[in-house]
């Protein structure tokens, strides 16, 4: 009897993929398909799996291929390559090395994705106006997430190692899956109608598009745009952006990163209270020391040297009120009055005097001129004044002969007759 002869893993792994490179059908093949799970390595290596409705392949395509694609390769993109078919020996999976890569339109999943992406952005879902603030120091803390990931065990460790006071509620939630767009919806309506929770993180780790497809729903943007709570999302890796990024309040890359966004860092925080009090501490002293600098600046002021000089001072203030008080007193004020009234009482009674001084003088001066022109002082010097029926004879044409004349002198009056007129020449 024949023995049987069994072959190792990695001997049948070898063989098929000795086939695999000796088949002149595969070391020329040109594909067509959509991209997923696409990975841009730090290196410069492609990583992603090509589709279509029914199958998938794994493809990488090495740095020195990768440098010559002209367009930036993404999940949903439908594209046209052209490699090699081999087998990778450590999984035993076969997968397609791509040696050029063009686009071929855009995939279904894709398009269907910068569609919504546009519909939403011109409806204002994406304005920075409806953008909530996290809370700086949430209370409690609601994860939508699947119960069983490692997101939601990255999430609670690392908020209990930075903000340990935050409680932390998990809503479980499917994240991938056709169920998965109605339990997000859910359970953000649960959050909001419970009212317990001061902040949402949802998320998941990362997939392919269509892993991360719930997170592109139009249904869920809606829902997460209508939240009272604040959303952090952070669904899938750095690269990888969801419409439910560009509607939350907040996005973070990871969920890890989620959570340090949610709480702060209570070993930051401790720092910031040293820091605080040891401000406060040299504060004090500073006030202290100008405290105490003033204080001996008082102790060696000259009041303290030679208090009488303050009480000099003062006395000297309260004589000078008790001078203003004794002005103010009745008594003192009527005799101020009196004094003043005799005061002014003399200042009139000389000034009429020299009134009537002046008034006098002034008189007798008038009456001493009208003395001078006066016709009776100047007949009691000899002169007469001679009238003629009343009249005052001023020239011999005023008389004839045989007119009563009256001649005025200074004691009293003669009656003449006129026997002659002589005009003088």
């Amino acid at each position: 009897m024949e023995e049987k002869r069994y072959l190792t893993v990695s001997a049948l792994t070898k063989y098929i993929k000795y086939k695999f490179d000796k088949d002149a059908h595969l070391k020329n093949v040109l594909l067509k398909g959509e991209i997923s799970n696409f990975k841009h390595h730090s290196r410069g290596h492609f990583y992603f799996t090509l589709k279509d409705d029914k199958s998938q392949i794994s493809a990488i395509m090495f740095a020195s291929s990768s440098k010559k694609v002209i367009f930036t390769p993404k999940d949903g993109m439908s594209i046209l390559v052209e490699g090699y078919i081999t087998v990778y020996e450590a999984n035993g999976g076969y997968q397609i090395y791509v040696n050029k890569m063009s686009e071929d339109g855009l995939g279904d999943l894709y398009l269907a994705y910068e569609q919504l992406k546009k519909k939403l952005s011109d409806e204002g879902l994406f304005d920075g106006m409806h953008k909530q603030p996290i809370p700086r120091f949430p209370k409690r803390i609601a994860v939508l997430t699947s119960p069983t990931g490692a997101a939601v065990r990255d999430i609670i460790n690392i908020v209990n190692r930075r903000f340990p006071v935050s409680e932390i509620i998990v809503y479980p939630t499917l994240v991938q899956g056709p169920y998965a767009k109605d339990n997000i919806v859910e359970n953000i309506r649960k959050v909001n109608s419970d009212n317990l929770s001061d902040v949402i993180i949802l998320g998941r780790g990362g997939g392919s598009i269509e892993d991360l497809w719930p997170f592109n729903e139009e249904l869920v943007a809606y829902e997460i745009f209508k939240s009272k709570v604040p959303i952090i999302s952070s669904v899938g890796h750095e690269t990888d952006f969801t419409i439910s990024d560009f509607v939350a309040d907040l996005r973070a890359p990871t969920p890890s990163g989620g959570a340090e966004l949610a709480v702060p860092n209570q070993d930051d925080l401790f720092k910031y209270l040293r820091q605080m009090e040891a401000q406060n501490e040299l504060s004090l002293k500073r006030l202290v020391k100008r405290k105490n600098d003033s204080l001996n600046n008082i102790l060696t002021s000259y009041i303290f040297r030679d208090p009488l000089r303050l009480t000099e001072q003062k006395s000297r203030k309260l004589d000078h009120i008790m001078e203003k008080l004794d002005l103010l007193h009745p008594g003192n004020k009527l005799k101020q009055s009196t004094e003043e009234v005799v005061h002014k009482t003399k200042l009139l009674n000389n000034y009429y005097q020299r009134l009537l001084e002046k008034k006098q003088n002034n008189y007798l001066l008038k009456v001493n001129k009208l003395e001078l022109v006066n016709p009776l002082s100047i007949m009691k010097k000899g002169y007469s004044l001679s009238k003629v029926n009343g009249k005052i004879i001023k020239t011999v044409k005023d008389v004839k002969i045989s007119d009563k004349v009256d001649i005025l002198v200074n004691d009293g009056i003669i009656e003449t007759t006129v026997i002659n007129v002589r005009e003088e020449e």
